[in-house]
């Protein structure tokens, strides 16, 4: 099959990520709700920088070719942020659950699209500007500032939508001079090395039975990941996106039915305004593209 000319595969490989995607992170609220964030994070950082660099091996150059990079100071930067951003969501996870913790997180494409201007000089017009109100309108209705119910914690997954959204601007600006496989190397690798150094201070002995748990987030990860590259592989990315919104769907259906936890009107209602302003967005980046 040639590249990129089936949207129904990539399509069906996003879906399927998605599962994994929340299968993973109801699997690191379980595992750092009981050991620190820090080694969670450092193990499955392991793993996925033994795929990205198995992955690089096998490529056409092999890991010189992959790790070759005349801006490795960005590339450093984006590592650094990303494995940030990661501690930071699963830290939400055990303080506020899957549910309310994605309905805020995934806000990020909004942010993206807000900050593209700035960070990559690219021009924002004013639908797509109004979306991103509409968005952030649905992001206050969850939050609830202003209210003897406002959490302070609730701001904690908007910080990692926000390094989440940096992250992918910076992705995109590494991506004007480096491939996707360079990017990915650096991605792996820098995420391990600065988790090693910090969660090796952090180890504490687990079960055999969370072992197994681990195993599982650890393969999860790399599962996610491979059914995303090969959605890329077949699909233009604007074809595929919207459907990255399912991660939402299945990791509040955890958090309902594994975690029990409560779905509230006011977040329904602001997620949904949420997914419909990045939607919207999406459709503009498409039609402009």
């Amino acid at each position: 099959m040639s590249q990129r000319n089936s949207v129904s595969l990539g399509i069906l490989l996003m879906v399927a990520s998605t599962v994994v995607f929340a299968l993973q992170d109801g699997l690191s609220r379980h595992l750092a709700g009981t050991y620190n964030t820090w080694m969670v994070v450092m193990i499955r950082y392991w793993f996925f920088a033994a795929f990205v660099i198995a992955i690089a091996a096998r490529s056409k150059g092999g890991l010189r070719r992959a790790a070759r990079t005349d801006q490795p100071l960005l590339q450093i930067t984006r590592g650094l942020m990303l494995a940030g951003e990661i501690c930071v969501a699963i830290y939400g996870f055990t303080l506020l659950g899957l549910i309310n913790s994605h309905a805020v997180f995934v806000c990020y494409p909004l942010l993206v699209a807000a900050l593209s201007g700035p960070v990559l000089g690219e021009t924002v017009g004013w639908r797509r500007w109004l979306a991103i109100a509409i968005g952030f309108v649905g992001v206050m209705i969850i939050l609830q500032p202003g209210t003897g119910v406002f959490d302070p914690a609730a701001i904690i997954p908007l910080i990692s939508a926000l390094m989440f959204a940096l992250y992918a601007l910076l992705t995109r600006y590494a991506a004007r001079r480096d491939t996707t496989e360079t990017s990915f190397f650096w991605t792996g690798t820098v995420g391990a090395v600065v988790m090693t150094g910090i969660g090796v201070w952090f180890w504490e002995p687990m079960t055999s039975d969370d072992w197994v748990w681990m195993g599982m987030l650890c393969v999860s990860g790399v599962t996610g990941h491979w059914l995303l590259i090969k959605c890329y592989e077949v699909a233009e990315a604007g074809a595929v996106q919207p459907f990255a919104y399912f991660h939402l769907v299945w990791a509040s259906l955890l958090g309902l039915f594994v975690f029990g936890e409560a779905l509230r009107n006011n977040v329904l209602i602001g997620a949904g305004l949420i997914v419909a302003a990045g939607l919207f967005t999406l459709w503009r980046e498409r039609v402009k593209g």
